[in-house]
């Protein structure tokens, strides 16, 4: 793995305004740069990203059961009681899932280290899987790149299989993004495009703008029933919306499934921990509030978590994070070294909540910037991957997205 120079292409702006890339600079700062790209081997792509993410995925969803038999891990995670059995009910009716993004650290020697996993609403989905594959292609056209380079990226051509898998030709889908915002809506058209090259009906919503019927159902802006409703709108915040009282009875099939609540949730990661200690891919995690409870030995956990955090101190010791069960780019996440603060984020959104700790994970530093590895799940298997890399320890909404390519 190495970060490169390369030539930007000469029309990529006039590309990106003609394909509706209009985030391509975010808050006065490019977020697109294809000035410096990453460089893998096969080797470094296949065995340390695709097979672990594939297998961290399958020991995710031998979680899910685990957490739902668990009342206690239930209000650890912050599920609301009230909707335990919805969430339950997904699961056992096998709610079909599409995708998800694992953020990972890695430096192009392994294991690559789970920091955590976007289950529910990841976005960066249409620079991962379409712009980024156009710059392999006009860089390989323009002779910068060589006929024989590749991609990690079968992003758009499994989302295509994944539609046509679950649902039958012509069936009709609603896609829902908060209206306003270019990055959600690139995603659900993302979505979109490939649900319609499955033979599938796609039609968009702004999401405020869904409604009810009279007797209970989803309608969208033209007073259509949404019978499938793909939501860029995270579960920790729908089954606290007024309208989470109607999922059960609207016969709408929600996707993301609700029990993938479960593993858009940071508390997933003590979870990982438990099950899988000691495991290449994962950092040692343990819920903040057990950790006070196994010092004091007071608590039910106290005993099991105890023997786990001790055998984790060392490792803590050296350094760890801090995170709020739920936050996004980054907010609310402070890293420490040796017991001190070295890092904390400016957004401070979500400084409440209850907290997990995770081993800490420096990022490789290339040129004065840190990637983060977006691994991307479609269905339940790696399809490929997206680069975002920061100036600061904490990946967050100045970020930059890199285009990567394999070379042998």
């Amino acid at each position: 793995m190495q970060k490169i120079m390369l030539p930007e292409r000469p029309d990529w702006r006039a590309e990106a305004e003609e394909l509706g890339f209009t985030f391509a600079d975010m808050h006065g700062e490019p977020y697109w740069d294809e000035g410096t790209v990453y460089q893998f081997s096969l080797a470094q792509i296949e065995d340390d990203i695709e097979d672990p993410s594939t297998a961290l995925h399958a020991m995710c969803r031998e979680a899910v059961p685990i957490i739902l038999a668990d009342e206690a891990l239930m209000e650890k995670m912050g599920i609301p009681r009230e909707h335990w059995d919805l969430v339950a009910d997904s699961w056992h009716r096998e709610d079909p899932e599409i995708y998800g993004r694992f953020d990972l650290a890695y430096d192009g020697t392994g294991p690559a280290k789970l920091l955590e996993y976007n289950a529910d609403t990841p976005t960066s989905l249409y620079e991962s899987a379409s712009f980024q594959w156009s710059w392999l292609e006009g860089q390989q056209a323009l002779g910068v790149l060589r006929d024989s380079d590749d991609q990690f990226n079968g992003i758009h051509e499994s989302l295509v299989e994944r539609f046509r898998a679950l649902f039958a030709a012509d069936s009709d889908l609603h896609f829902a993004a908060i209206g306003g915002n270019a990055e959600d809506y690139a995603t659900v058209e993302c979505m979109g495009w490939a649900a319609r090259e499955a033979g599938l009906g796609a039609h968009y919503t702004d999401l405020e703008k869904v409604g009810l019927s009279t007797d209970g159902q989803f309608l969208d802006a033209e007073d259509r029933v949404i019978g499938t409703l793909f939501k860029l709108y995270p579960w920790e915040d729908l089954l606290r919306d007024d309208y989470a009282r109607h999922l059960a009875t609207a016969e709408c099939r929600v996707l993301e499934p609700a029990w993938k609540s479960l593993l858009s949730n940071k508390g997933l990661l003590p979870v990982l921990w438990q099950m899988f200690p000691g495991h290449p891919n994962l950092l040692p995690a343990f819920f903040e509030a057990d950790i006070a409870e196994a010092l004091a030995g007071t608590g039910p956990a106290a005993g099991p978590v105890a023997q786990a955090f001790s055998r984790a101190d060392k490792a803590l010791a050296r350094g760890y994070v801090t995170k709020p069960l739920f936050s996004r780019e980054g907010a609310s996440v402070s890293i420490f070294e040796e017991g001190t603060l070295k890092e904390q984020a400016d957004n401070t959104e979500y400084a409440q909540q209850p907290r997990i700790v995770q081993g800490y994970a420096p990022l490789p530093v290339f040129d004065g910037f840190r990637p983060v590895i977006g691994a991307w799940i479609i269905g339940t298997e790696c399809a490929g991957i997206g680069i975002r890399e920061d100036r600061s320890r904490i990946t967050q909404d100045l970020s930059r997205f890199k285009p990567h390519f394999i070379r042998d």
